[in-house]
């Protein structure tokens, strides 16, 4: 299984980016996905999840500006972020867990569920 992330970069704070996962090696629709993000100093958080029905959940700092997308024919996963903010700056990884799984609304899975992780693209905000 391999991911690929890109579409990180560097933004103003209320600017928007659009990240991209590519999938390969595995039956994408019927996996677990979601983005994660790695602040320095801090331990790697769910940013939004999705299971296999197309069930979302986004992480509490996401505050309605996170958008999460999937294509299981395109076997890509999208995460549009607008309004950022500076302290959501670090680098967002593409993760994927086999099935099963659960979404909850409000609730994100900790990263130490996930089974495969991309190399993670970087997102900077200024102020």
């Amino acid at each position: 299984a391999q991911l690929v992330e890109s579409g990180g970069g560097s933004v103003q704070a209320g600017g928007s980016l659009r990240l991209s996962c590519a999938a390969s090696g595995f039956y994408f629709p019927a996996w677990c996905l979601g983005w994660f993000r790695q602040i320095p100093g801090a331990e790697r958080e769910g940013v939004a999840i999705i299971d296999p029905a197309g069930t979302i959940s986004y992480g509490e700092f996401t505050t309605g500006r996170f958008t999460l997308s999937k294509d299981d024919v395109e076997e890509t996963l999208v995460l549009q972020m607008n309004n950022l903010k500076p302290e959501d700056a670090g680098t967002y990884y593409c993760a994927a867990r086999k099935p099963t799984c659960n979404v909850s609304p409000g609730r994100v899975w900790g990263y130490y569920v996930m089974d495969r992780w991309g190399k993670g693209t970087l997102v900077n905000v200024s102020s």
